[in-house]
């Protein structure tokens, strides 16, 4: 699970630009929630698991979004 933590939080990290706030235990928290929400994202839109494929495409997307919010907060902290 760490593993894969690793290489979803890594990929969301390379899909967004610019510096990211955290770092490797930082990354691999932030894969492991994002797999975790992208779950019941795709389980809320897909109605069920679909393939390795697609669970790691909506664990991407979660992980994503919890980087988006952390930068928001990040940044609001820094004023």
């Amino acid at each position: 699970m760490l593993f894969g933590g690793l290489i979803v939080g890594a990929v969301a990290r390379l899909a967004l630009p610019g510096p990211q706030p955290i770092g490797c235990i930082g990354t691999i928290a932030i894969g492991v929630a994002g797999g975790a929400l992208g779950g019941l994202l795709g389980r809320g839109i897909l109605g069920g698991p679909e393939g390795p494929l697609v669970d790691f495409a909506f664990s991407v997307l979660g992980a994503v979004l919890l980087l988006l919010g952390l930068r928001a907060l990040a940044g609001r902290r820094r004023l």
